[in-house]
């Protein structure tokens, strides 16, 4: 159902994945032309992580209020705005009783299992008098004034909070990506000054062949344009590039028929491209950068066919895409390895705050140390203490004997009556 796939698609595609019933507007394709085409059956399709720390309560929710056709009703007729802006939440009073209970059941194990994040990490710290209630409020996703009942205010909380923290996913992502490899020259040249003159020359010689090596690629197209989408209809889906049509080839790589083509069915036609980059068994090619560069063609497909932002590209928006200039006519895309990813200056503050953090936990391991020192040093004072109680336990045992039972000159006891 649409709504299903709009609100969680603005969730990351969350929902996409899950339409089994949705009955897209069918594209007149000749079946003759494809090679090894078999239907897919969306049922068996995983839905995608958000990367969230609430993803399983936000997928759980989903389910549930799926199953009330009142709610979903409703939702089909909604459009992105209202989804987004919440003013749907409202609906949620109207939905049945055994949906209510379901949803309330939800939050208490959501409430439960913050509680015991919270716990946890305040353990770690030796922290006592641990107000739950006050820290719930770090969590935006769900109402924590009442951690039994889930209500309208709840859906609000959790559609908002997922939207606005997967608006920054890419850039979070990018970021990372930045700090990934500002990490790797900083090791690499931490390295290098462990060596001696002629061995640093050798391997300073050997980083500078693996880049030519790594750069040494075929040209990649332009992601979205019409040479690298023949490419595509060409290679992955074995038809004749005299014969390429966007409309066929919008159907074809409609993976679960949902009439929309996600970011996840974006993505995967960027792999022949990629691969005359990257491939895994080169020393010189770097994962990490290759999926960089396919989130990187992604977010240019999208914004350059996604004319409402919904991250979903419309049979509509693709088509209108192939009619302009950039379709036919693109620039020449720049790999990753034809970039520079952060200054030197950037680099110098990334180290300095890399010294700061390796300081602090210096810092740390050696008050731990100390720490642990002190109380051997008292756990040995204590042992020695316990000794000398016991040695003195002993001897008083033995002087009471002594008292108790006086031996005679043959060794047997002597007995003294009393006066």
């Amino acid at each position: 159902m649409r709504w299903r796939t709009v609100l969680l698609q603005y969730c990351f595609l969350l929902v996409t994945c899950l339409l089994t019933t949705l009955e897209a507007v069918p594209i007149d394709i000749d079946k003759t032309k494809v090679k090894n085409t078999h239907p897919v059956d969306s049922a068996k399709i995983e839905p995608p992580d958000t990367g969230l720390y609430y993803d399983e309560y936000l997928k759980q929710v989903i389910d549930v209020l799926e199953t009330d056709n009142h709610f979903r009703e409703k939702l089909q007729k909604a459009d992105i705005e209202e989804i987004k802006s919440g003013r749907l939440s409202k609906e949620l009073d109207l939905v049945s009783h055994h949906v209510r209970t379901k949803l309330d059941e939800l939050k208490r194990q959501e409430v439960g299992r913050l509680r015991m994040l919270i716990k946890a990490k305040l353990d770690s710290l030796q922290d006592t008098g641990i107000d739950y209630h006050a820290l719930l409020k770090q969590f935006d996703h769900l109402n924590h004034m009442n951690p039994d009942k889930f209500e309208s205010t709840d859906l609000d909380m959790l559609i908002k909070a997922a939207t606005s923290d997967l608006e920054d996913y890419d850039k979070t992502r990018h970021e990372e990506f930045k700090k990934y490899e500002m990490m790797k020259e900083h090791e690499r040249r931490e390295y290098l000054k462990t060596l001696n003159e002629e061995k640093r020359k050798e391997e300073e010689s050997k980083y500078e062949e693996m880049k030519k090596k790594h750069e040494n690629h075929p040209k990649v197209n332009h992601p979205g344009s019409k040479d690298q989408l023949k490419e595509v209809w060409e290679e992955t889906d074995g038809l004749d590039p005299n014969d390429f049509d966007p409309k066929t080839f919008f159907k074809l790589h409609d993976v679960n028929n949902d009439g929309f083509l996600d970011e996840q069915e974006l993505e995967a036609l960027f792999t022949k491209e990629l691969e005359k980059v990257y491939d895994p068994k080169n020393e010189e090619d770097d994962m990490v950068e290759m999926e960089e560069e396919r989130l990187r063609m992604r977010e240019h497909v999208m914004n350059e066919v996604d004319s409402n932002k919904d991250r979903l590209v419309t049979l509509e928006e693709f088509l209108k895409a192939t009619e302009k200039k950039e379709f036919l006519e693109p620039d020449s895309w720049e790999t990753l390895d034809q970039q520079q990813f952060f200054t030197e200056e950037e680099l110098k503050e990334y180290e300095n705050l890399i010294s700061l953090q390796e300081n602090e936990l210096k810092k740390k391991a050696d008050e731990l140390q100390k720490q642990k020192e002190e109380l051997q040093r008292q756990h040995d004072q204590l042992e020695a203490q316990k000794l000398e109680y016991h040695q003195v336990i002993q001897q008083m045992e033995q002087k009471k004997l002594q008292e108790i039972s006086p031996s005679g000159p043959g060794g047997e006891s002597k007995f003294e009556p009393r006066m």
